[in-house]
């Protein structure tokens, strides 16, 4: 089996396409995506974003979703000029890598996350 898609759950799409289309600089597929649902590709698994409609609890929390990167503090820096909020700068981690924490438009946590070399 191979993972094809993680879902996000959001209170105002079109905010979110914009989030995660220029703030992130994710790949928007216009054609794979809806009024329901917006598509984001990235490498080798797909980002669905979702409205939570009538289950605003899904919203708000810790996704569990961390985006790979090889230069953390690079990104860091590139995410916060275009306004992404972080909860705290890059952590090194006792596993050896490094995380940073950020929200998206309704308040989902989300992580980059550089690997040790």
């Amino acid at each position: 089996m191979k993972l094809a898609a993680v879902r996000i759950w959001v209170h105002d799409l079109p905010e979110a396409v914009s989030f995660y289309r220029d703030a992130l600089g994710l790949s928007f597929d216009a054609a794979a995506s809806s009024q329901w649902a917006a598509v984001f590709r990235t490498d080798g698994v797909d980002l669905v974003i979702e409205p939570a409609g009538e289950e605003p609890e899904l919203v708000g929390r810790f996704t569990g979703l961390s985006f790979r990167v090889g230069d953390i503090a690079a990104h860091y820096q590139t995410l916060l000029a275009r306004g992404v909020p972080f909860a705290a700068p890059p952590e090194h981690q006792f596993w050896g890598g490094i995380t940073a924490t950020f929200r998206d438009a309704s308040g989902n946590e989300l992580q980059l996350v550089e690997y040790p070399k």
